[in-house]
């Protein structure tokens, strides 16, 4: 059986054919012709979560601005079935999954870190602008153990044993979670300005070796942790704007960063309305979509690989004077496995 998100699916051509089967046009809004989620959040997304692989159907969790986290069942058709939403006191700055698929992990503007749906005692890990990161048996109110940061935690990922801290002084500390967190090692930044986001990535066996660091300036830096050879660390530029004649270019910040799970390919999403993928062993562009009439503001892949989900919504990286409130925020999913494949290596 043909399915939208299946290995069945051939060209773009056929994907788009699809799509427009489906009722989804071409425009501003929508210009890549990808599948629109019901009921999309109605303030800017900021963050979206696929569920794990040990649960056997796929759902898509969000976390916005209009204090609520909601959840969609996605099928392989490309219909998306809200399921379940909850209310939260403030906005929501983010969210997770429990890696047996049973819970969701809130983080929100009130200073609280909520667990959705508890079923049995777990542990999570929450990072603050007081300068640390605490870990939880959800259990207790207290802490279980506690980090302190040299300055105020702005992006972090965990990939089990690897955690990952960005701070405001663009400090970059890695912890070894195995055995109890140890940090393992203090970077000086490879980037000049503010760090918005950070994605650790595999390598070839499926463990943790590295990670992608975006920034306002319109730059990712590929850094690996054990830093055996500095040649294999870099920078790249992305989400500009092509040169005027007056050599003028707009640059955009990076706000999210995702890795395929398969193919360690990854995706960026910016501030200037578009996303592209990059295989970063090549160190080559794959591609970059049409810009949309707003933002790209989170971006993530399902477990399988086979979809990617991405939101649009408005960033304020250009002021009030920015926000139009006829442009609504979106959510999207695209079948992207054949589009992340890596290019063969030149070396």
């Amino acid at each position: 059986m043909t399915t939208l998100f299946g290995s069945s699916l051939g060209s773009t051509a056929q994907q788009q054919n699809t799509l427009s089967g489906m009722g989804v046009g071409a425009n501003q809004d929508n210009p890549m012709k990808d599948i629109v989620v019901n009921q999309s959040p109605e303030d800017t997304v900021t963050s979206l979560r696929f569920s794990p692989a040990s649960i056997s159907s796929t759902f898509l969790a969000s976390s916005s601005w209009d204090n609520k986290v909601r959840c969609w069942q996605i099928d392989m058709s490309g219909a998306t079935t809200p399921k379940a939403e909850q209310v939260l006191t403030s906005p929501v700055l983010g969210c997770c999954w429990h890696a047996d698929g049973t819970k969701i992990f809130t983080a929100d503007c009130d200073k609280q870190a909520k667990m959705w749906d508890l079923v049995q005692s777990d542990g999570s890990v929450t990072g603050s602008w007081d300068k640390s990161v605490k870990f939880w048996d959800t259990k207790s109110p207290t802490p279980i153990f506690s980090i302190q940061l040299p300055e105020r935690h702005y992006c972090s990922d965990i990939m089990f044993p690897m955690a990952v801290f960005s701070t405001a002084d663009k400090s970059i500390i890695v912890y070894a979670l195995d055995g109890g967190p140890k940090e393992f090692k203090r970077f000086d930044s490879p980037l000049k300005y503010q760090h918005r986001c950070v994605s650790i990535f595999k390598d070839a066996n499926g463990g943790p070796t590295g990670f992608a660091l975006g920034s306002i300036e319109g730059r990712v830096a590929i850094q690996y942790a054990e830093n055996k050879d500095p040649k294999d660390n870099f920078t790249f530029k992305c989400h500009r704007s092509n040169a005027n004649t007056n050599n003028v270019q707009d640059i955009f910040a990076v706000n999210d960063i995702a890795f395929h799970p398969t193919h360690n390919t990854l995706v960026t999403v910016g501030s200037d309305g578009r996303f592209s993928f990059w295989d970063k062993d090549a160190r080559t562009k794959i591609k970059t979509s049409e810009q949309f009439n707003l933002p790209l503001t989170s971006c993530a892949f399902s477990h399988d690989g086979k979809i990617l989900a991405y939101s649009t919504g408005y960033d304020w990286s250009k002021g009030h004077e920015g926000n139009d409130l006829n442009k609504k925020p979106k959510i999207f999913l695209r079948s992207a496995e054949d589009e992340l494949k890596p290019r063969n290596k030149t070396k």
